[in-house]
């Protein structure tokens, strides 16, 4: 893929609505607290967190006693954790430019939005002091297959084209572990976890508002996505999703 294109793709997914992604998203800071317990941040440590989004996990770090930076490329989601006093810089992760000046490193839900996946996991590993662990979680191999299939299938038989280019990247443990592996991590524990997952707001919500920038790419007027929501939500025929999440810690070599 060209950079143009590259480029392209990530502008498309870091438009977010922050008051939708509240009262829609609010599961996916939720069910963080799985990967936030991995990290375990301690009190007085310094930790980035890659892809903050609207800070709800941030917070909690803080919470427990850390002192947290956060890094989003999203100026509405980043208004929204500067709103609840969160410290974040509004960037690319990919652009990231720390030399060795956190403990620990940590991103929810975040990572397969970026897909210069690389450059994110070489500026994560510069950013850490030597010993300093990355934990998180993010869509591993699999995720959503159904939700996504429905939807495109919706966007062909309406006449809209769906992208040529994912605008996600949901690895195997063996792919991420080798991107991660020549970043110069070691010690990287790894796994899929099938998650069915509730959502609160339907299918239908989860569409307007988590593929937004898929419909964007997709032409899809804002007059015709109500519908196609819709009918993804009866195709799917159920209020859970196909998560598959892959969760993760690693360590920066002393």
């Amino acid at each position: 893929m060209g950079e143009d294109a590259l480029t392209e793709i990530a502008a498309s997914t870091s438009s977010w609505d922050a008051a939708d992604y509240a009262r829609i998203g609010r599961f996916v800071s939720d069910l963080g607290e799985a990967a936030l317990d991995l990290l375990d941040p301690q009190p007085g440590e310094r930790i980035l967190d890659v892809g903050c989004g609207d800070g709800a996990l941030t917070h909690k770090i803080i919470e427990r006693g850390a002192e947290v930076i956060g890094v989003d490329n999203s100026p509405e989601l980043v208004a929204a954790a500067r709103a609840i006093g969160i410290e974040v810089l509004e960037m690319d992760a990919a652009d990231m430019t720390f030399a060795a000046e956190f403990d620990a490193a940590f991103t929810n839900a975040a990572l397969h939005w970026m897909l210069d996946k690389e450059r994110v996991a070489r500026a994560t590993f510069q950013a850490l002091k030597p010993g300093g662990r990355f934990a998180g979680e993010m869509g591993g191999e699999g995720n959503l297959r159904r939700l996504r299939e429905a939807l495109d299938a919706e966007l062909v038989a309406r006449g809209y084209p769906p992208p040529l280019e994912s605008s996600n990247w949901y690895p195997s443990v063996e792919e991420f572990a080798d991107i991660y592996e020549a970043a110069g991590f070691d010690e990287i524990d790894a796994r899929l976890i099938e998650r069915p997952t509730p959502l609160p707001n339907g299918v239908g919500q989860w569409v307007t508002t988590f593929r937004r920038g898929w419909l964007d790419r997709a032409g899809v007027p804002q007059e015709d996505r109500a519908d196609i929501a819709q009918a993804v939500a009866e195709t799917v025929a159920s209020d859970n999703a196909d998560y598959v999440r892959l969760r993760f810690i690693m360590r920066k070599p002393k």
